[in-house]
């Protein structure tokens, strides 16, 4: 028996392709990692200090973003 590695598919999850919003998000939050910052609170300061809103329009906290995610993932 073979053993055979499937390619990774990192949309495989995925129902639709992301709006403009979502791949906003995506993007800021790659940027702020790329910065070194991996924790919640580094990631929402990150967002905020980039002038990336949250819903609404309203700075990002620690419970609005868990939230969205929690959201965008259903």
């Amino acid at each position: 028996m073979t053993n055979t590695i499937q390619p990774l598919q990192p949309h495989q999850a995925r129902t639709r392709e992301p709006n403009a919003y979502e791949t906003k998000l995506a993007g800021a939050i790659e940027e702020v990692f790329g910065t070194g910052r991996h924790d919640l609170p580094g990631l929402v300061d990150g967002l905020n200090d980039m002038g990336v809103l949250g819903p609404g329009g309203e700075p990002w906290t620690e419970a609005s973003f868990r939230d969205e995610i929690k959201q965008l993932g259903a």
